[in-house]
């Protein structure tokens, strides 16, 4: 069994759905939650569901080797971005190349980069009156959303949506999808 690392900045309702999915699986278990927002939502979201989370800081994660060290100390094998805003540092992306993965609430390469997060990504593809939207789930690498694209699912942007209401569907998106195509990406791993 795989032991899964999810990194998450706020409400953490895709790490809850990603620790409850493999709660039943014999292929990988999320262990541990790490945060760099000391009062996001996601270290109640794990307490709930008796998963170790730990936050650090943005000078912590950037100091070369001390959140490695930590996800090695504690034997990850597969690390999941759930709504993790910072780029991931060189070290990291090294040790675990081919096994992190991101998703992104947009059908990339529309809409990605620095600062394309959330509301923000929404509100764009219906000021740019998109025809449709989705969920992009990719491969880490170190350029924001820039990884090879692992799966995408889309959605139709309504004339009448609002970010919410876009925002909505795309969520049911995302807790269809992100738990099995991180289960299916990392049975196909050759560890």
């Amino acid at each position: 069994m795989k032991n899964i690392a999810i990194f998450a900045s706020g409400s953490g309702s895709n790490a809850e759905n990603i620790i409850k999915y493999f709660s039943n699986r014999n292929s990988a278990k999320v262990t541990l939650v790490l945060s760099n927002k000391r009062d996001a939502f996601v270290f109640e979201r794990a307490a709930k569901l008796d998963v170790p989370a730990i936050f650090f800081d943005r000078t912590r994660f950037y100091a070369e080797g001390e959140v490695l060290a930590l996800l090695l100390k504690n034997k990850i094998d597969f690390i999941v971005l759930a709504g993790f805003l910072l780029l991931v540092p060189g070290d990291i992306i090294e040790a675990y190349h081919g096994k992190i993965v991101n998703i992104h609430p947009a059908l990339l390469p529309s809409y990605g980069g620095k600062g394309m997060y959330g509301e923000k990504v929404h509100e764009a593809v219906i000021r740019n009156k998109e025809p449709q939207s989705g969920i992009t789930i990719h491969h880490v690498n170190g350029i924001y959303d820039n990884g090879d694209i692992i799966f995408q699912a889309k959605c139709q942007v309504m004339p009448d949506d609002t970010a919410d209401s876009l925002a909505q569907r795309i969520h049911e998106l995302e807790y269809r999808y992100f738990p099995e195509i991180i289960e299916r990406t990392i049975l196909s791993l050759p560890y």
